[in-house]
């Protein structure tokens, strides 16, 4: 395991991932795009793990941005009876072993039976000590800073008293850090509308490698990329 052979301080705290290349790694096998999400599901749930082992404390996915609800219907039909249907088992595994859910984003245009299961599920596990582990569903990182600052005008707090430490505290991810390593597979070299508040200094690591594939020797990759990196935060 890598986490033995670096040094902790050169370890990230936070890790948010964008997990590209499901519907890819299903399209070269000849199987429906459902499959790629299907595998998708359950390599996050192996890469999650590792990175608990690591000791990483804090992992944000991407897993349904705002954008998405423009993919084909059957698509999304698919991933959103795909999340209702793991989402309690999911629960109350990562409940066993600790890990707080939270969850990023919105719940307008969502099922009542997916808003009651998303809630339950950040719920039963609010006061576990381990991993907080944060799902990005219905989530835009523009519609999460208006949203922020609808809430400051709404609150009637004053111009001069609006800072940055203010602000994050409006944020979804109030209460965390902000994020040390943003991980995105499938090729792609943009962030996509993710996390752009709290990514401001992030190191930023891209592959080729399609998610599903994306397993632990990629992700000691990752880590290793970060350890070597030089943050320096606008400084000398």
């Amino acid at each position: 395991m890598i986490v033995d052979s670096l040094k902790e301080n050169n370890f990230p705290n936070h890790v948010a991932i964008i997990m590209d290349g499901n519907r890819r790694w299903a399209e070269q096998r000849g199987l429906p795009r459902l499959e790629g999400h299907r595998n998708g599901l359950e390599n996050m749930r192996s890469v999650v793990r590792y990175l608990g082992e690591c000791h990483v404390k804090y992992v944000s996915i991407f897993a349904f941005s705002t954008e998405n609800w423009n993919r084909p219907q059957d698509e999304v039909l698919g991933l959103l009876r795909l999340l209702e249907d793991r989402i309690d088992h999911e629960a109350r595994e990562f409940h066993k072993r600790g890990v707080r859910l939270r969850h990023l984003g919105g719940l307008d245009g969502l099922s009542p039976h997916l808003r009651q299961a998303i809630n339950s599920a950040v719920e039963l596990t609010q006061n576990n000590p381990g991993m907080t582990l944060s799902f990005a569903f219905n989530y835009g990182g523009r519609s999460e800073i208006v949203n922020a600052a609808r809430r400051i005008i709404s609150d009637g707090i004053p111009p001069e008293k609006v800072d940055e430490s203010l602000f994050r505290t409006y944020l979804y991810t109030n209460g965390m850090p902000d994020v040390d390593l943003l991980i995105r597979t499938g090729g792609e070299l943009r962030i996509s509308n993710f996390l752009i508040w709290q990514t401001a200094y992030s190191e930023y690591y891209f592959t080729e490698v399609l998610w599903p594939d994306f397993n632990e020797q990629e992700v000691d990759k990752a880590l290793l990329a970060y350890s070597q990196r030089q943050r320096r935060f606008g400084r000398l």
